[in-house]
């Protein structure tokens, strides 16, 4: 079936465009009529060109970010609760949308819908947009007819997420652009400063000591062998992101990031303030506690947690309650989740309890990364200063060294 780019207007005189599959023109224009359209131009859409944008876009560049994933549920949540038949508030959302891959993703949700398809299986086919976590939500809101109300959760959920994420990387900032320009000065004091001199040393016919040996051979190699210096940098980070992969690389690196002191309590109250909003978020909307536990293992990224979880719904499904079954991970997950849990299993608040206990996690990372400048800052004033003191001590040492031969 062709694919035609349409320019229509509103019966309020507003232009709109977007993406549809019709037989031809007629049937185009009948299906922009029943959503309120009126056509004014369509014209098909060149399939090898679309093609060829796929196939040469980068992922990386061609990722729907959660801001515009937030920003849909939350308008779609909107026009949903002012009655706006679903293909026309999403055929709005398309127009509004400015990422390519969410507009011809949003452009295909709609056409299936109109097919008759239900919302929740027509994300399935975009599974690298809308998570397992977002559909099934939105099977539940659909069969509940609560599909405004789980909308809602979602984009409180996402925005919750985003702040989350946003104080991380605050945090992480500063440390970063100190060791980067660090590394940036080191290079170039090797490049510029060091084998002038290593020719005085060699002019002079110096005895030169061990560590200073070291920066010299360090500084040679730069210079002479620059090229394997980038591929050593690039194979390094290629292997580090291939680990990342496997199943061992990543329990390797995971099991690091909770054994070092200043990151592992970030990541600890991260992961449980995850743990505790997604788990809220799928029982609130309806989801059973099964089912909702699978889900949340799916989202979480460290495999410590994420087995934690796995684990926990063998148990659960064999009658045990969640808080018993959390016990043997008292070491990732605090004593707080479990008796707060426990709380909700015997007051039948287990949403709204997880709802706080998300909340308070949330705040702890708020204020683990405030404080996280002011602990790392003399962490990395002490490796700076044993950096130079190093280098200083290798260059200057010869010198003291020839002075004191005269």
């Amino acid at each position: 079936m062709p694919t035609y780019l349409y320019k229509a207007k509103t019966l309020e005189g507003k232009d709109q465009s977007g993406i549809l599959e019709a037989e031809d023109e007629h049937r185009l224009a009948r299906t922009l009529r029943q959503q309120g359209l009126i056509l004014i131009k369509a014209e098909l859409e060149k399939k090898e060109k679309k093609k060829n944008k796929i196939a040469f876009s980068l992922p990386f560049f061609n990722k729907v970010s959660l801001v515009e994933k937030m920003i849909f549920a939350r308008n779609l949540q909107v026009m949903i609760a002012a009655g706006l038949p679903l293909p026309r508030a999403l055929s709005t959302l398309i127009a509004q949308t400015k990422s390519k891959k969410f507009k011809r993703a949003l452009s295909d949700i709609q056409e299936e819908v109109m097919k008759g398809k239900s919302f929740s299986e027509s994300l399935e086919q975009w599974p690298d947009i809308f998570s397992e976590l977002f559909r099934n939500m939105l099977k539940v809101g659909e069969e509940a007819g609560t599909l405004e109300e789980v909308l809602k959760v979602l984009a409180q959920q996402m925005e919750r997420e985003y702040e989350l994420k946003s104080k991380i990387k605050g945090a992480m900032i500063y440390p970063a652009v100190i060791i980067c320009a660090m590394m940036g000065i080191g290079i170039m004091m090797l490049i510029m400063v060091v084998p002038q001199l290593a020719e005085t040393f060699e002019e002079l016919e110096i005895e030169l000591p061990l560590t200073t040996r070291v920066v010299i051979g360090l500084a040679t190699f730069l210079v002479e062998r620059w090229y394997l210096f980038i591929v050593i940098v690039v194979f390094l980070i290629f292997l580090f992101l291939q680990a990342l992969k496997t199943e061992k690389g990543k329990k390797v690196i995971d099991t690091v990031t909770l054994k070092i002191p200043i990151v592992s309590s970030i990541v600890k109250k991260t992961n449980s303030a995850y743990t505790a909003r997604t788990l809220s978020s799928l029982i609130a909307a309806g989801v059973p506690i099964i089912r909702a536990l699978e889900i949340t293992a799916g989202t979480l990224g460290n495999i410590h947690y994420k087995t934690a979880i796995t684990e926990s719904v063998k148990k659960v499904k064999k009658g045990e309650k969640l808080s018993d079954a959390l016990k043997p991970y008292r070491e990732i997950y605090s004593p707080m989740v479990e008796q707060m849990v426990a709380v909700g299993e015997e007051t039948g608040e287990t949403a709204a309890i997880l709802a706080k206990l998300a909340e308070f996690f949330e705040e702890e990372v708020g204020r683990a990364t405030q404080n996280l400048a002011s602990v790392i800052e003399p962490v990395l004033m002490i490796i700076i200063g044993a950096v130079i003191g190093f280098f200083a001590v290798s260059m200057i040492q010869p010198m003291y060294s020839m002075l004191g031969a005269l």
